[in-house]
């Protein structure tokens, strides 16, 4: 039998590939938001649509942190960016895919508090993360019950780098 990543894994890998599409300057994100392991949406990190991207220009405060005017963490009031969490959560909205009570969200960095306190809203009672930073809102999803997951980098790797041999041959 063939060995294949856990459920887990698999959906990492799918935030991963989602931040590919990430047009911000600062961090590149990638979010999948799962429900009884079928995936319902997909979000990346970057400017809302109709606005200039991140990359070109089309956000002030990333191009600021970019010419070290200011450090990471301040002036977030200031971003035009569209985070890969709310970006996800939205399209659950925009695109009725399903509902996000009790689903799991994965994404490749532990969600700012802004994007904790919709997940709660919403209803996701699990988050699987690869990565947090200082400003995420693990404490709040905690008080919240949200059960917390975080996978190892170097197994996502090792998965990832295991399955890649096989599709180039």
């Amino acid at each position: 039998m063939k060995n294949r990543p856990n459920w887990d894994t698999y959906f990492m890998l799918q935030a991963e590939i989602a931040k590919l599409r990430s047009n911000c300057l600062s961090r590149q994100v990638g979010c999948v938001i799962v429900k009884d392991n079928r995936q319902i949406a997909t979000g990346y990190n970057g400017t809302p649509s109709g606005i200039k991207n991140c990359f070109d220009g089309g956000c002030p405060r990333c191009l600021d942190k970019l010419n070290n005017k200011i450090k990471s963490g301040e002036n977030l009031e200031r971003c035009f960016c569209t985070h890969a969490e709310a970006n996800a959560i939205m399209q659950c909205a925009l695109f009725r895919t399903g509902s996000t009570k009790e689903s799991t969200l994965y994404s490749t960095f532990a969600p700012c508090l802004e994007c904790s306190k919709m997940a709660i809203s919403v209803g996701i009672s699990r988050i699987v993360i690869l990565d947090s930073y200082p400003e995420d809102g693990i404490e709040i999803l905690k008080q919240a019950k949200v059960e917390i997951s975080k996978l190892e980098k170097k197994e996502l790797k090792f998965e990832f780098n295991k399955h890649i041999v096989s599709f180039s041959h």
